[in-house]
């Protein structure tokens, strides 16, 4: 995929690019503090095939939570409506990501919604398949297609890195087991959880999965229905409420776009039957959202009138 590189998107990125100085790349995960906090790109994908891009869009960076979108589309295709959101709520929240806390209080005692990491594992265990092995061979094959880049793998240093230090997560596991919201070795889930989280591409190529998001899960080049209409309805519905953690509100008020952030300062957006877009800007606020991301997202929705509200 080739896109055309856009002057007025270059001059947004070079203001957007002025917050990079406010925030801090992921540390936590060892294997993402070595990123450049100083980097921001943007790729547009439209239905037509049109491409347009502004820095660096070639580069690779992980998905982190941005996959929790694309596992929970894979999940509802495996196990259908009903059961997923037996399992998990649907609910926005106001706590960190990573929070323990409603998961204590909540009765049922079940993950308020997909996007959440409690959720997001959850999610990640109604994968269907064989071994670990086998659902993340699924979930990759499902991701290339959206993408159309059969090239697309997972970091294997970032994914051990995760692993290794994911103790909160494996909290989190052990609680849901505890209360039969997943039956499966903690372990296991945790493998196969943090090489989903380390699944990797490009500006380019995420901008064409959220054009198929965009297009209510059809592919924008071939016309195949790879996601049904009421799951991708689902999956951006998610995106508008939860989908940029505990800033999910603001970003709707300011930005209005169905967004998914990821802590390795990834961002994909729908917009609505129009166009994906994707942005890569490590420097994260305090939130865990690429804090020159968000200031150009903010810009281009009022330049262009992307807000859908």
């Amino acid at each position: 995929m080739r896109c055309q590189s856009n002057n007025e998107l270059e001059a947004l990125v070079e203001e957007a690019k002025q917050q990079t100085k406010y925030g801090k790349v992921a540390d936590y995960i060892p294997a993402l503090a070595d990123a450049d906090e100083d980097k921001l790109s943007v790729a547009l994908y439209y239905p037509d095939g049109r491409c347009y891009s502004a820095g660096d869009t070639a580069e690779n960076f992980t998905l982190q939570s941005i996959s929790k979108v694309l596992t929970l589309a894979l999940a509802l295709m495996d196990r259908g409506e009903e059961y997923v959101f037996d399992h998990v709520g649907q609910e926005p929240t106001g706590d960190p990501f990573n929070s323990i806390a409603k998961l204590e209080t909540n009765k049922p005692s079940k993950p308020l919604n997909p996007m959440i990491n409690a959720g997001a594992l959850a999610i990640t265990h109604m994968i269907v398949g064989e071994s670990v092995e086998d659902r993340l061979q699924r979930l990759l094959s499902f991701i290339r297609k959206l993408s159309g880049n059969p090239s697309i793998t997972y970091n294997q240093i970032i994914a051990q890195s995760e692993l290794e230090t994911g103790h909160l997560n494996r909290s989190l596991c052990y609680f849901m087991k505890q209360h039969g919201v997943i039956d499966e070795p903690v372990e296991e889930l945790m493998d196969l959880y943090t090489k989903q989280c380390a699944i990797e591409m490009n500006c380019l190529d995420l901008a064409r999965v959220g054009c198929v998001l965009a297009m209510d899960g059809a592919d924008p080049v071939t016309g195949e229905q790879i996601i049904p209409w009421d799951i991708a309805r689902i999956c951006k519905t998610f995106m508008v409420t939860c989908g940029m953690y505990n800033a999910s509100g603001e970003f709707a008020i300011k930005v209005g776009i169905p967004a998914k952030s990821g802590v390795a300062g990834g961002v994909m957006g729908s917009l609505p039957r129009k166009c994906g877009i994707a942005i890569c800007g490590p420097a994260l606020d305090d939130k865990g959202n690429s804090i020159a991301g968000i200031k150009l997202l903010e810009m281009m929705s009022k330049k262009y009138s992307l807000s859908m509200f």
